[in-house]
């Protein structure tokens, strides 16, 4: 089995195919063999478990990842790394290759149950909220368990989704991905461990799905815009960040917010996910204001 995180084998592989690093696909390959087993190691991978990995490379964590895994569906957008994925994987019975975007793909189909699915990817940046909701919002069915995800991402976007209340990362990232998941930050990866290297670390994340919601908004939707609206200017009280993006008039969302006990002078980021369900329901139940798009600009 090669080496996949030596940077002579990533450079012959690179060379004998013909290829060039990605910059529009976010390609940056580990070159740390103790920094890959230890992202693999926090995906808590068991032998019955399906996973499913996004944008593999050339497939130095689908490796290890296959050898604790009973099976491994790894979906790769460049065409061109198809080839190289052929060679490097060759070796292993239990990885389904597919090449495909998979923002565009129906990650139902991808998946066989019944199975424990666990998904385990090292995100391009420039995607990493879109497949995270992605995998969030997905309905799975009865019979595929997805418990836990785990990601190499961006320390600053990483940091964002596992913030809480008064952080200076907080935010409606925050509130929405752990609406879905309980996250946490596993640990800081840094820069030099890549070829080629990026200009900010990584950090591992990891997020616990969960089976039963903390609080419940009548509309989910709703919710989201509410969030989305008081953190759009995040520097206002949260009554006049709301005010300025909303076209509920003023006089009705200090009443929502003194229904729901948050004093209007705090900010979005004193607030915490249960705060804004309140306040969202409250604003919801009032009548003529159920039609949230024409109120939520």
């Amino acid at each position: 089995m090669m080496n996949l995180t030596s940077p002579a084998v990533i450079s012959e592989l690179m060379a004998a195919h013909q290829l060039h690093f990605n910059k529009q696909f976010g390609q940056n390959f580990l070159i740390d063999q103790n920094i890959l087993e230890k992202i693999v190691d926090a995906g808590h991978i068991t032998a019955a478990d399906t996973v499913l990995e996004i944008g593999p490379g050339i497939g130095s964590m689908t490796q290890e990842i296959a050898m604790r895994a009973r099976r491994v569906v790894t979906v790769e957008i460049d065409k061109k790394l198809i080839s190289v994925l052929g060679e490097t994987l060759g070796d292993f019975d239990n990885i389904a290759i597919v090449n495909q975007d998979f923002l565009k793909t129906d990650v139902l189909d991808l998946i066989e149950g019944p199975t424990s699915l666990k998904v385990v990817a090292n995100l391009p940046y420039y995607i990493t909220t879109p497949i995270i909701m992605k995998l969030l919002e997905t309905p799975w069915p009865d019979g595929i368990d997805l418990s836990r995800m785990t990601f190499l991402v961006q320390k600053e976007v990483g940091e964002r989704i596992c913030a809480g209340p008064g952080s200076k990362s907080y935010g409606a990232l925050s509130v929405i991905v752990q609406y879905y998941a309980d996250p946490a930050v596993m640990f800081t990866v840094p820069a030099s461990v890549f070829m080629p290297r990026p200009k900010v670390d990584s950090i591992v994340i990891s997020l616990q799905k969960r089976t039963q919601q903390a609080f419940e908004p009548c509309d989910k939707n709703q919710f989201f815009k509410v969030v989305k609206a008081a953190f759009q200017t995040r520097r206002k009280t949260v009554i006049n960040s709301l005010s300025n993006n909303t076209a509920y008039p003023k006089a009705v969302l200090l009443d929502a917010l003194c229904e729901a006990g948050i004093d209007p002078r705090k900010r979005a980021e004193q607030l915490d996910g249960e705060a804004f369900c309140k306040l969202a329901n409250i604003l919801y139940q009032k009548g003529a204001n159920n039609d949230i798009e024409s109120q939520i600009k």
